[in-house]
């Protein structure tokens, strides 16, 4: 039997990095990895190859949506026919993964899996203002097994007390774990208790229209420095903002979340560079505030406009 996990948690929550921590825990077995990623590229895949792990990736679209889950039940099963030893799915942060237990519980489809829990993710500092505004984030709750609050040495006392309260009123049966950076013990696996799954057919799902997603192609003439200004104009107005950029002769990885702007050297092989993914939400004024930043950097924006199109 291959034992699968699911990881939830809306954008910038830190699934990637407590991916790679929680990998570590099945050392010397099989693993095979599904990384969903919302925007065109899978920006958050190429980070995962250096873990040497086999990997999948399933881009446009969240794999529980109608959408992209004929897609997602082809790659599972191709991962199970190589019977692996365990199987981890990250999906996207904008995914609605209410549906899980009724996709896993098919049998006929799925044989040879075992299906141990979902772990969802929230982020400490941010998450009462994702909770309000992103309705997906109350669904990844509400079919996890165990929450982990991410980003713990970023939050205040009273922000993490609020943060255990919500939860507690949202979830008062499951545990709740407190982590910085995605670290965690082999304990948390005695922690997930095997959920029930459900025999009814999967409901429909469709992309969530308060959702938006944009896709700002850049050229090489901006610096670092003009580029941090640049998103810095429009960061407030987003959930997150990242991609590989080519400035300055370097690649970088670009990685916002909230109004944190962050950039790093990359040295590994990428694909599509100096198109940046822009995340937003209902309410959020996003495509907006870009166009206003763009006027202030004439010539430096090759184009801008929603994802996918």
């Amino acid at each position: 039997m291959s034992k699968l996990y699911l990881i939830t948690g809306f954008l910038g929550a830190g699934k990637t990095t407590f991916l790679k921590n929680f990998i570590r825990l099945f050392e010397g077995q099989r693993i095979h990895v599904i990384v969903n990623e919302y925007g065109k590229e899978g920006i958050d895949g190429q980070l995962l190859k250096e873990l040497g792990t086999v990997l999948d990736e399933i881009n446009n679209g969240s794999i529980f949506c109608s959408c992209r889950l004929d897609k997602f039940e082809e790659v599972l099963q191709n991962a199970l026919s190589a019977a692996p030893d365990v199987i981890i799915i990250e999906a996207s942060g904008l995914s609605n993964p209410t549906n899980v237990r009724k996709i896993m519980a098919q049998e006929e489809k799925f044989q040879g899996l075992e299906y141990m829990g979902s772990i969802c993710l929230l982020d400490a500092k941010r998450f009462h203002k994702v909770y309000k505004t992103a309705t997906v984030v109350k669904k990844q709750i509400g079919i996890s097994d165990i929450i982990l609050i991410n980003k713990t040495d970023l939050a205040t006392p009273e922000e993490l007390e609020n943060v255990r309260q919500t939860v507690r009123e949202h979830r008062p049966d499951i545990p709740i774990y407190e982590t910085s950076f995605g670290k965690i013990s082999d304990k948390i696996l005695e922690e997930i208790k095997k959920p029930a799954l459900s025999a009814e057919k999967p409901e429909v799902q469709t992309k969530d229209i308060t959702l938006r997603s944009y896709l700002l192609k850049i050229n090489e003439s901006f610096s670092l420095y003009e580029l941090e200004k640049f998103v810095e104009m429009f960061l407030e107005d987003t959930y997150r903002v990242k991609g590989f950029v080519r400035l300055e002769n370097a690649t970088w990885y670009l990685d916002c979340v909230g109004n944190l702007f962050s950039i790093k050297p990359y040295d590994k092989e990428v694909n599509a560079l100096n198109e940046i993914v822009i995340l937003a939400g209902n309410g959020l004024p996003a495509a907006k505030s870009v166009k206003e930043a763009i006027k202030w950097y004439p010539g430096k924006v090759e184009s801008f406009g929603p994802a996918g199109k």
